[in-house]
């Protein structure tokens, strides 16, 4: 049967479906346990159905639910001040879920109730039905942190990374020996922020990342863009800094735009690397945590890095990550990844017992 526009947004829509995906969350990726104290905190944005659905799995296994309803603030990834009661309330949680669409991640309570505090955090920005559904309800978690950790197993043995694509992108850096950190592990240590399964993160050494980096698959923030993104945006690299952008639609002017209008010289660094490879998206959809995790996809950041990324580390106003649809990886030579899919022999094999299509 197809569903009608609007269908979507009844309470009733994929209800079973929800249930399931919000209980294989909480309880086999974010490990909550009896006694627990889980604080979830979600903006104007963000799908409510989700919310009731994560502290109705929570209190069922035990765990003890706070939710935290804020206003959407108008930066994203911000050194801003959050309402003191949702500061105050991270800053106690065993577990923290942050929902928002504008998340106070990289601020001074995120700081406290992570790195000091060790709470065991996850940024799944914007989660909706779909998202929970697509990221988690469907597919086998084990699985795909079992290909995440052979991704970064290989990658760490690099000496090299070259990414390529048929629209553009030439982008060399030296790894050097660092680490690559697979976020999309499940929360089993203190202190230790993971992210939506599907994703490993690194950055070369930065000073050595020069060339051409295309953005076709989506862009956020800006907002105004997201998977709006009907022509590339262009960015050249000099030493890991963003020397250039340029395209043929609005979209690179106005990513230019934003960027510039911070006033913020580390705004311009090149922050991460990511490889995206949850089997349950096969497309961008504008939820970026779910863009970031297209199968087969490359994610770059831009701004703020990280403690966690393990790259040199700094603080900027804010933080952007963009898409690469079909990217062509190249180790030391190898080629790991060809527009797209992936041509590393166990690699392959770990996504045909994934049930990938083409493998």
């Amino acid at each position: 049967m197809e569903i009608k526009i609007g269908t979507e947004m009844r309470d009733e829509y994929k209800r079973l479906e929800l249930a399931k995906g919000a209980l294989k969350f909480v309880r086999d990726f974010m490990l909550v346990k009896p006694g627990e104290n889980v604080v979830v905190n979600y903006d104007t944005y963000v799908d409510e159905r989700v919310v009731r659905a994560l502290a109705q799995a929570i209190y069922a296994i035990d765990g003890v639910p706070s939710i935290i309803y804020t206003p959407t603030g108008t930066g994203f990834y911000a050194e801003s001040n959050p309402p003191a009661p949702l500061a105050a309330a991270v800053c106690a949680a065993d577990v923290w879920i942050e929902l928002a669409y504008a998340p106070i991640m990289h601020g001074a309570a995120y700081r406290q109730a992570v790195d000091v505090n060790g709470a065991r955090y996850i940024c799944a920005t914007g989660m909706d039905t779909e998202m929970l559904i697509n990221l988690v309800g469907k597919v086998d978690i084990d699985k795909v942190i079992e290909l995440g950790e052979y991704f970064k197993a290989r990658i760490e043995q690099a000496k090299e990374i070259h990414v390529t694509s048929k629209n553009g992108t030439d982008l060399h850096g030296v790894i050097g020996g660092r680490k690559v950190r697979h976020s999309g592990i499940k929360a089993s240590i203190k202190g230790y922020p993971v992210m939506m399964p599907g994703q490993t993160s690194w950055c070369p050494i930065e000073e050595s990342i020069n060339g051409t980096l295309v953005f076709d698959g989506a862009v956020f923030p800006p907002e105004e863009i997201g998977a709006s993104l009907h022509a590339p945006i262009y960015m050249e690299f000099k030493e890991g800094r963003l020397v250039k952008v340029y395209g043929d639609g609005p979209e690179a002017k106005t990513f230019k735009d934003w960027i510039d209008a911070f006033g913020d010289p580390n705004m311009y660094r090149l922050a991460h690397y990511s490889q995206g490879f949850n089997p349950g998206v096969t497309k961008v959809t504008g939820r970026i945590v779910e863009d970031e995790r297209v199968f087969g996809c490359m994610e770059f950041g831009i701004g703020s890095q990280g403690v966690k990324v393990g790259g040199a580390h700094w603080n900027a106003a804010s933080h952007t990550d963009g898409i690469l649809l079909k990217p062509t990886i190249i180790l030391d030579g190898d080629v790991l990844e060809e527009d797209g899919v992936y041509q590393d022999p166990t690699v392959r094999a770990l996504c045909a017992e994934l049930g990938v299509a083409g493998y």
